[in-house]
């Protein structure tokens, strides 16, 4: 068996289901991708030998079983798995990959051209998902931007600024909030095609540099719905509430259990990169 199902979440007697009621909508079925053609994050690193699962999939199982909105399968064999017939079983995809993945590019056409544009399907990006396929331009179109280094590294503490705080995706962060978590910054940067949801704040972030650092968009592709968050360096991000409440609230978002205003802000991102800009003179003048 290529793909590993939450069947196997008994082994690890981490077993959360639950029965739904025959009034509750169908869960979705979730495709979670954690194959690392490059640097390998510990947060996707599967322990003895792969018998045991991630510490980021193990709780995307979870979140699946503990809200009832979706069921989990999880690979690191795109090649095997990440197939037009394969991704026909499924309504949403979550990434957290590095590099060149080895998909068909049959495949690839496939899942950018008609799978993604379907309405009620979604791509959840997680970190390195920004680091992957960085010189293939319809990944990086579809996600957003591509990896440029991370100033900010995992032993940093960033403050972290939402920019819609009443939107269900970001309600869970509060206005402003702070987290030990790499960020990273971009290149192939589009911020007329997405809506930042949150940012770094430069006047409280060390180094204060003086360009825009998104931490977390949306934006719509087709009829389909793509959610982008940096968060998931460290293994702590996956049991911070605040992170898997947000993980839930976009897949919500996707399903169509709630509506979200995904209409692209360039100004805000303008507007940041100006403060940035401001911040960074003022840490350079101390």
């Amino acid at each position: 068996m290529r793909l590993l199902r939450p069947l196997l979440c008994g082994l690890l007697a981490l077993s959360l289901c639950t029965t739904a009621s025959a009034t509750e909508p169908k869960p979705s079925r979730v495709l979670m991708v954690t194959q690392s053609a490059g640097f390998v994050h510990g947060s996707v690193r599967r322990p003895d030998g792969e018998k045991k699962l991630a510490v980021s999939e193990i709780a995307m199982i979870q979140l699946g079983e503990k809200t009832g909105l979706f069921k989990v399968d999880c690979t690191q064999d795109v090649a095997a798995d990440f197939t037009k017939d394969n991704l026909k079983n499924y309504d949403i995809v979550m990434f957290y990959t590095t590099g060149a993945l080895p998909i068909a590019d049959a495949d690839k056409d496939y899942f950018f051209k008609e799978w993604l544009t379907t309405k009620g399907h979604g791509f959840l990006g997680f970190h390195s998902a920004a680091d992957t396929y960085g010189d293939y331009q319809p990944y990086w179109d579809m996600v957003g931007g591509t990896f440029n280094g991370h100033p900010w590294n995992a032993g940093d503490t960033v403050t972290i600024k939402v920019h819609d705080p009443a939107n269900p995706l970001m309600a869970s962060f509060g206005p402003e909030f702070q987290i030990r978590d790499e960020i990273y910054q971009y290149k192939n940067w589009q911020p007329e095609k997405v809506r930042v949801l949150m940012s770094l704040d430069m006047s409280r972030c060390k180094p204060s540099m003086p360009y825009h650092v998104p931490v977390s968009w949306i934006k719509k592709y087709g009829e389909g719905k793509v959610y982008f968050n940096n968060l998931g360096h460290n293994e702590t991000s996956w049991s911070d509430e605040r992170y898997l409440k947000s993980i839930t609230e976009a897949v919500k978002w996707i399903r169509g259990d709630i509506e979200v205003d995904a209409t692209p802000n360039p100004d805000l991102s303008k507007a940041q990169e100006e403060a940035a800009k401001a911040a960074a003179a003022a840490a350079n003048a101390k």
